[in-house]
């Protein structure tokens, strides 16, 4: 890892990395893409050094509450967070000027800091967004390979679902020829439910491949799949985004599935309920 002084943390939606880069090597990372502009090894973990005193004064001049968002670009819970803590000294100060804060992860590290969530969602709203890709575990150890898995993340949820803490879960990528299976869904969708999971993000049966993310996909599939880059290549191409030929099959199963068990599963609503900062908050609801 190596440090820098950030000139900001907040984007104009509102949303922070505090780290660029990645430990968790997951095989189909779309932040490994050229269009980034890396200047380091993506495993060179960057640690924006100045990231408390930056959102510090950043909520300190706002007028109005709101949610402050963490996860999309850069998981808040990489293997370095468990010495810096940068990530819960932000979390403090959010909790200190009572905003909101929806975290996206894939790390059950977040478990640490269960206690400045259930603060920060007595005093506004905490919302844990959680990856979940596949079912099963050999699948997901060759997928995600060096971050907690999938039954370690149910774990998780599980445990702010008795802490009150809403969830929702980012069902993504769906691999074509991979994890892009009935099966596949209804495993996470169960597991959602036993969660109490709120709302499942679904983008549709495919995954997205850059320059970059598309050669370090392959070589993985080169090792794990022999013959299946081959098949990519003939069926995609260079395509940028790889959609698989179950995609309309799998969105009608899993629609069907979250209807039938008061799951929401429409992104643009899940999205609003993540941005609303709430005048009076109500727990565990998207109205």
């Amino acid at each position: 890892m190596h440090f820098r002084e950030a000139k900001s943390i907040l984007s104009a939606q509102n949303g922070m990395n505090m780290y660029r880069g990645c430990s968790h090597g997951c095989i189909y990372c779309d932040s490994r893409s050229a269009c980034y502009n890396f200047t380091h090894d993506f495993e060179d973990i960057e640690v924006k050094i100045n990231a408390p005193h930056l959102l510090e004064k950043a909520l300190k001049s706002k007028r109005k509450k709101c949610m402050i968002g963490t996860g999309s670009m850069c998981d808040p819970y990489l293997h370095i967070e468990s010495k810096l803590e940068l990530t819960r000294s932000l979390l403090k100060i959010i909790d200190k000027y009572e905003f909101g804060v929806a975290v996206l992860t894939k790390s059950d590290r977040i478990l640490r800091d269960i206690d400045l969530l259930k603060s920060i969602n007595k005093k506004s709203k905490a919302v844990v967004q959680m990856t979940l890709t596949t079912c099963d575990e050999n699948l997901c150890k060759i997928l995600e390979p060096n971050v907690c898995t999938t039954k370690e993340r149910f774990a998780a949820l599980k445990q702010f679902q008795k802490e009150g803490i809403p969830t929702v879960v980012w069902l993504t990528p769906l691999l074509p020829y991979i994890n892009d299976t009935v099966e596949n869904i209804d495993g996470i969708i169960d597991y959602c439910i036993d969660a109490g999971v709120k709302g499942i993000l679904y983008f549709g049966g495919g995954v997205t491949l850059r320059d970059g993310d598309r050669e370090y996909f392959y070589r993985a599939l080169d090792r794990h799949f022999p013959g299946l880059k081959e098949k990519y290549i003939k069926t995609f191409g260079n395509a940028y985004y790889c959609r698989s030929e179950r995609e309309a099959e799998l969105k009608k199963h899993l629609m069907k599935r979250c209807r039938a068990n008061n799951m929401t599963a429409n992104p643009d609503e899940i999205f609003a309920y993540l941005r609303r900062y709430p005048d009076k908050y109500e727990q565990l609801t998207f109205e």
